[in-house]
C-alpha cells in the first residue's frame, strides 16, 4: 500500500494501534478504569469496525479512480 496522503497515513497508524490494543485486551491510556470492563459483544463490534476502517483506508490508498458507470 502506498501512503501518499499524510492524513491517511496517520489514520492507518492509529487504526493499527487500536487493533493491536483490541487484540491484546489493553484499554487506552486516557480511558477511565471504570470503563475497562466491556460487553463481549461490544468488543467484537469494535474489532469489526476497526477491520472495516482499515480495509477502507487500504482501498482509498490503492484506488486508481472512480469505477466506470455500470451498464444497465
Amino acid at each position: 500500500m502506498t501512503m501518499d496522503d499524510p492524513f491517511l497515513r496517520k489514520l492507518d497508524v492509529e487504526v493499527e494501534a487500536d487493533m493491536a490494543m483490541n487484540a491484546a485486551g489493553t484499554p487506552p491510556d486516557d480511558e477511565d478504569p471504570a470503563e475497562w470492563l466491556m460487553d463481549p459483544f461490544e468488543v467484537e463490534v469494535e474489532a469489526a469496525d476497526l477491520n472495516s476502517l482499515h480495509s477502507a483506508i487500504e482501498a482509498l490508498e490503492t484506488d486508481e479512480g472512480p469505477y466506470p458507470p455500470a451498464d444497465d
